[in-house]
């Protein structure tokens, strides 16, 4: 029987492919009409993700168990992770699913940097010198390279991440007495008021291509898979090497946007990413 810690890695690891999936299905959705908005995009993932778990319980007719302890993190965890999904898509729109991920994925730096604020952990000299390096990365996917550089579409990306990283700190604390379930309960929930807020101030456009519905059903069903499986490694496995296998999602990401769309990063883009996934594979374990 496999331990606790290997199921973890394992679900993280399943969690990483989806996400790459679905990264690439957002950019495929941009890639067949770029008039359709990130925030439908990221709206339609919601909705499929809040359908996945509501249509269970309520066969069950246990509606209740999502609500969990109603603890204030679970609502901030919900709206954190709410706008930086939606920052998130926005970036893949615009620079597409591997440099996106990659400048995403600093929110493990930013977990770090905040670590000693939020969660009281002290960083060593090394896991300083490692978030040192992992901004050099990012710093060196915002430099110009071989051709102009989308500076709003990468901003959006980077700022995903930070957010996402507030937004690790709080299932930390609601995890522990939450289950999985009511985790991406209020997620979806803060998402839903986000998103229905966004689209009465600046509208909306609905999709009339049915390839576009498929693909935005699919982004969906991936987003939804992969947030359970992440949810679930987070409160099984330590977050040290749970953290680190999550570098896979980038690694995943950049293979998707090379083989399907063919974008070749330039070659201070790819020496960022490496600095990235270097440094952000360590930190966890230097701290």
């Amino acid at each position: 029987m496999k331990s606790p810690h290997i199921c973890g890695l394992l679900d993280m690891i399943g969690a990483c492919l989806l996400f790459s999936m679905m990264n690439a299905s957002v950019y495929a959705i941009t890639d067949l009409d770029n008039t359709i908005p990130s925030s439908v995009i990221s709206f339609v993932r919601i909705l499929c993700n809040l359908l996945i778990l509501l249509v269970p319980t309520l066969i069950n007719r246990n509606p209740g168990s999502l609500l969990g302890d109603r603890r204030p993190s679970l609502w901030l965890r919900g709206l954190f992770g709410a706008i930086a999904l939606m920052l998130s898509f926005a970036g893949i729109s615009r620079i597409g699913p591997g440099e996106s991920a990659f400048l995403t994925a600093s929110s493990g730096v930013f977990v770090a940097l905040l670590g000693p604020v939020v969660l009281k952990q002290r960083n060593s000299w090394l896991g300083w010198l490692a978030i040192i390096g992992s901004l050099a990365g990012v710093s060196l996917l915002f430099a110009p390279g071989d051709g102009r550089v989308d500076l709003l579409g990468r901003a959006m990306a980077l700022a995903s991440g930070l957010l996402s990283a507030l937004a690790f700190l709080m299932v930390a604390r609601a995890g522990r007495s939450n289950s999985p379930a009511s985790v991406i309960f209020y997620f979806c929930l803060a998402a839903l008021i986000v998103h229905l807020l966004y689209f009465a101030l600046y509208g909306y456009t609905v999709p009339d291509q049915a390839e576009i519905w498929g693909l935005l059903l699919l982004t969906g069903a991936l987003g939804s898979g992969a947030q359970y499986f992440m949810t679930r490694a987070y409160q099984t496995a330590p977050a040290a090497s749970v953290s680190a296998v999550g570098y896979l999602t980038p690694v995943f990401s950049l293979s998707w946007g090379v083989l399907l769309f063919s974008q070749i990063p330039s070659q201070l883009a790819l020496l960022g990413s490496l600095l990235i996934l270097l440094f952000g594979v360590l930190l966890p374990f230097l701290r």
